[in-house]
């Protein structure tokens, strides 16, 4: 099957978990699946002026902000990686308006123009894709047995739920 063909049929998906949600929050884990079903996973490390910090959204992904000064790779390590796997592509968030913001944020502090587009899910989805979505998340996450809420493994939940729902339409229009 060309890459073309598996690309449209297996979208690239992009997760980012952050310090935060409001003003002053910006990406601290960026991972992504590809058509093939691997994933990718870069934890950030906090630029200077990148001091807001949210213990909610710390206990939802559990990152601590040392683990990320210790570990981290500087922003710009982090952009040239995601142009070099995602170049050319189209990228599907299913948390469009701040991924797409905390990648914008990633890219003006690397000094990098970003090279691949990101697309909210939801243009790929079918009404009837939707109603199927959450029972076919959880049948996802038992099968996969993935237990942690991180960047490249939310992406890998999404990237299959949408083929588990498509597959459930194929089924059924069968």
């Amino acid at each position: 099957m060309s890459q073309n063909k598996l690309s449209r049929n297996n979208p690239i998906i992009l997760d980012i978990e952050a310090s935060g949600f409001g003003n002053g929050s910006y990406p601290i884990e960026v991972g992504f699946a590809l058509p093939d079903k691997s994933t990718h996973c870069y934890l950030v490390k906090p630029e200077p002026d990148w001091n807001h910090w949210n213990i909610g959204a710390e206990e939802v992904h559990g990152i601590k902000r040392e683990i990320l000064l210790e570990k981290g790779l500087p922003v710009k390590e982090v952009a040239e990686q995601l142009n070099q796997y995602l170049a050319n592509q189209t990228v599907y968030s299913d948390g469009w308006g701040y991924d797409l913001s905390w990648t914008s944020l990633l890219f003006a502090a690397a000094d990098i123009n970003m090279q691949f587009r990101i697309e909210t899910l939801y243009t790929l989805l079918e009404e009837d894709q939707l109603v199927l979505w959450e029972k076919s998340r959880k049948a996802v996450i038992k099968k996969l047995g993935i237990q942690r809420h991180r960047a490249s493994s939310d992406a890998r939940i999404i990237q299959e739920t949408y083929l588990h729902t498509r597959e459930r339409l194929q089924e059924q229009s069968a």
